[in-house]
């Protein structure tokens, strides 16, 4: 059987090219740099998932809506990341952006066809075969651009400001968002909060601070590291795999399977169809754990396979399959010993921990059992998303896995999600306001 093997050039896009503006720019207005003490909305979290909400709400009447991130600027963490891995292409195909569906607005492909002089002919390649139905991969450049087109469309940028949120209180009619000296008030609040990196098991190392000589994948790698050793088998491990061999460095990558997995996305794209999706509708929580389980496996994207097995055959990369690790020890001039399961030491300049990320619930955020979570999964209503202890709060992204299956940690995901939740909220304000439009639509914060 012959397997389809994609070339890499699509690793090499460019990044930090010029993209015209976005068709209107409204600045924040003078004055309005303190944040909101009331909204009818308060997403935590600007993310993907945080930007595809706040956009469906401007499309559906509500306005006043206030988004707090840590970072401050809409889906800036998010590219942060990206950046210090220098990933150049996502894996989600042009099909799955943050953007709004139903509406009149650029979509992804559409926005990068009118882009078409800036990009590059294997670019191009990828946006015909988008049309004709086929896998295609996002420059990340491209998605950067079009992210800052919704939010600067749909006003994002201006309802967004920095703050670091310490909880969520929910009563009866209301929620307070509490963050960095400052409250919110709203009737509703939406939990956009996406994944942490999943922290090394406690007992790899001595002490509760990470090592000298150990770093995990969002952090820069120290330059200086001539022999690198990457622990993990998915996509940020083939990323710094591949950026190491790129600066001539020596690499180690510890594999705790039989093998590497390259496929073309993290999960089956049957997930991402409404088909696919029903397959959670009715089933047993059981069976969902045994679905998510399967499908949330690190794996990598076919583009890496070449350059791997040309380092490995050439002896700048050694592979250790099979192989667990045990314990991570300093050793002599700021090296890094990694114990592996059958007894053998791998000894390097730097050891990065690529070992994955962990659904935030929201249970740091949210009162002690409010989440009910079971086995990590938060409790949330089948139809709406909200956390069924507190009605006024509800989960659009990686949260909310055991409800849309394994594509709700994906940009296309969170648009499915911000569907459900977006409704809700702006029925739920209509409602307590008592407006609707002539046609019988929600018209709510208008």
């Amino acid at each position: 059987m012959t397997t389809f093997v994609p070339e890499p050039h699509l690793l090499d896009s460019p990044r930090g090219r010029d993209w015209a503006p976005a068709p209107v720019s409204a600045p924040r207005p003078a004055g309005a740099d303190e944040v909101p003490a009331t909204a009818d909305v308060v997403i935590v979290g600007a993310g993907p998932a945080g930007l595809a909400t706040a956009s469906a709400l401007w499309h559906l009447g509500v306005h006043d809506v206030v988004l707090l991130d840590r970072d401050g600027r809409p889906c800036g963490r998010f590219f942060d990341r990206i950046d210090t891995l220098k990933q150049r292409v996502l894996r989600s195909p042009y099909e799955h952006h943050p953007g709004v569906e139903g509406y009149r607005d650029c979509e992804l492909l559409d926005f990068a066809r009118l882009n078409w002089s800036r990009l590059t002919p294997v670019e191009r390649r990828e946006i015909r075969m988008a049309q004709a139905g086929h896998r295609s991969v996002v420059p990340v450049d491209v998605f950067e651009a079009y992210c800052r087109h919704v939010a600067t469309l749909h006003h994002v940028d201006e309802r967004t400001w920095r703050a670091d949120v310490r909880g969520v209180r929910p009563t009866a009619d209301a929620v307070t968002v509490h963050a960095d000296g400052v409250s919110v008030v709203a009737p509703y609040a939406i939990l956009c909060l996406g994944e942490e990196r999943r922290a090394a098991p406690s007992d790899w190392w001595e002490g509760d601070s990470v090592p000298p000589g150990v770093s995990y994948w969002d952090e820069p790698v120290p330059e200086d590291a001539e022999h690198l050793t990457v622990i993990g088998a998915g996509l940020s491990a083939a990323h710094l795999i591949a950026n190491a061999l790129s600066d001539g460095k020596r690499v180690h990558w510890i594999v705790r399977a039989a093998e590497e997995r390259y496929q073309c996305a993290d999960v089956n794209a049957s997930f991402f169809r409404a088909e696919g999706r029903a397959r959670f509708d009715g089933t047993s929580w059981e069976d969902r754990l045994t679905l998510m389980g399967g499908q949330r496996r690190a794996s990598v994207m076919f583009e890496f396979r070449p350059r791997m097995q040309a380092a490995e055959a050439d002896g700048r990369l050694i592979v250790h399959r099979g192989r667990a690790v045990t314990g991570l020890l300093p050793e002599r001039a700021g090296r890094v010993a990694v114990r592996l399961s059958d007894g053998e030491r791998v000894v390097t300049d730097h050891a990065v921990l690529a070992l994955g990320t962990a659904v935030s619930t929201g249970d740091r955020l949210l009162p002690a059992g409010m989440t009910a979570a079971r086995d990590g999964w938060p409790d949330l209503d089948e139809k709406t998303l909200a956390f069924r202890n507190a009605p006024r709060v509800f989960a659009v992204g990686a949260a909310a896995g055991m409800v849309l299956g394994p594509a709700a940690r994906n940009i296309d995901g969170h648009r499915v999600a911000t569907a459900r939740v977006a409704t809700a909220v702006a029925v739920g304000l209509a409602q307590s306001s008592g407006r609707r439009s002539t046609d019988g639509r929600v018209m709510a914060g208008v």
